[in-house]
């Protein structure tokens, strides 16, 4: 019976993390599909079954709506979030069944609001399903890529579904007799909130389970803090463990987990120029003259990367823009650079604050000890499981900036 809902050579076909992540996904499933008939019930009395004044066509009409609104989101959606959906798969995981739950509770409240407030409530909660949508989607397919490992993508996908239908089957049975027995509004929320609490656990249960083995902003913060400071190479298995399922985009840690500051990676040339000077209000030109950009190029010249910090904030905030010919390894050696760049600077400021200078000798110091240990990096991190060939460090869709030999844009 197990051969018809696992992968075909289980358990070597999958990852380790496989079976542990599936049941937690049944269970919060199960619990998903029992709050979800409760919600139901609360719809379909809010727009008036059992009433017999309520007209069929309003309740059509609405319907119509709240299809249309999240179609639109869908669109939307997509666009703002497509690249960042894969490296922060197990963020929007969560996410998504945070925006389901959310959506529910707003179709177990509509029913006390008056007719209008009712539909844009009920439009809201259909954009909420649509935003849970997009992100469960593209952060299944991105789970279930790193389950397989034999190219069993495909089949994995199908087990997966067939794992769902039964899940939803067995929900929907209990869930009706749930339903029958529950009448009360002290009844129904007591019960909706104990199933979305159980599936909100689990969901957590389910992506803390998940050892991915790219290396995201946070988990390169983790892995590469870690080796600069005592030589010790983190595998995924104890990276996972340690890492939050939300996190601010782009933020430096150090291993003691303190914030050093925060980094934009994959930032268009324009956006570096306007921080290696004062800009000016009304025309919108940059006074470079604290610093040339020939001297910058110079320092990043056999680099796949430029980057910068603006000395001009409080918190230290480095931007990072990627050359044409730029390799995911390259990028993490960007990420890299402006980790111990952020370091060196906090270390610097607690023993002996000093006054600024124009950061070039900043940049090259921190690049020549990036130097001098990468290569070594990156074989430990190879050896210890993760796979450095899949850029999972930028989140939103970045451009590259094109040198020509004589150092011109």
């Amino acid at each position: 019976l197990l051969d018809v809902f696992l992968p075909a050579g289980y358990p070597q076909s999958v990852t380790e993390d496989y079976m542990q992540y599936q049941i937690y996904d049944s269970l919060q499933a199960f619990s998903s599909s029992i709050a979800g008939l409760l919600s139901s019930r609360a719809v379909l009395e809010g727009v008036g079954v059992g009433d017999a004044s309520a007209s069929p066509t309003a309740a059509l009409l609405l319907n119509v709506l709240q299809e249309s609104m999240g179609r639109i989101a869908t669109i939307l959606f997509a666009h703002k979030l497509g690249t960042a959906l894969e490296p922060e798969c197990k963020m929007y995981r969560l996410a998504a069944d945070i925006f389901n739950d959310t959506a529910m509770v707003l179709d177990c409240l509509s029913p006390a609001f008056p007719k209008t407030a009712r539909v844009l409530i009920l439009s809201f909660s259909s954009v909420l399903r649509s935003l849970c949508g997009v992100c469960a989607g593209s952060a299944k397919a991105s789970l279930s890529a790193h389950f397989a490992k034999r190219g069993n993508l495909g089949e994995l996908n199908a087990k997966d579904s067939s794992q769902e239908t039964v899940i939803s089957l067995l929900g929907m049975l209990a869930g009706s007799v749930v339903v029958s027995w529950i009448s009360s509004p002290m009844a129904t929320w007591s019960t909706l909130i104990a199933l979305l609490s159980i599936h909100l656990a689990m969901n957590y249960a389910a992506v803390t389970a998940v050892s991915m083995q790219t290396l995201n902003r946070q988990r390169a913060n983790i892995v590469l803090s870690r080796v600069l400071q005592n030589g010790q190479v983190l595998r995924p298995n104890d990276v996972s463990k340690q890492e939050r399922v939300f996190e601010r985009d782009g933020v430096l840690r150090w291993a003691d987990d303190h914030r050093l500051g925060h980094c934009s990676i994959g930032v268009t040339l324009g956006s570096l120029m306007r921080s290696l000077g004062p800009q000016h209000g009304r025309t919108g030109s940059v006074d470079m003259q604290t610093i040339k950009l020939s001297e910058l190029m110079l320092v990043f010249r056999d680099e796949a990367y430029i980057l910068w910090f603006d000395r001009s904030k409080s918190q230290f905030e480095a931007m990072i823009a990627l050359k044409q010919d730029c390799t995911p390894v390259d990028q993490l050696k960007a990420w890299a650079h402006a980790l111990v760049l952020a370091q060196r600077l906090r270390s610097r400021a607690k023993a002996s604050p000093r006054e600024k200078d124009d950061g070039l000798e900043d940049l090259r110091s921190s690049l020549d000890e990036v130097r001098r240990t990468f290569d070594t990096l990156v074989e430990g991190l190879k050896g210890a499981g993760w796979d450095l060939e899949i850029a999972a460090l930028e989140t939103r869709a970045g451009t590259r900036v094109v040198v020509t030999s004589n150092g011109e844009f």
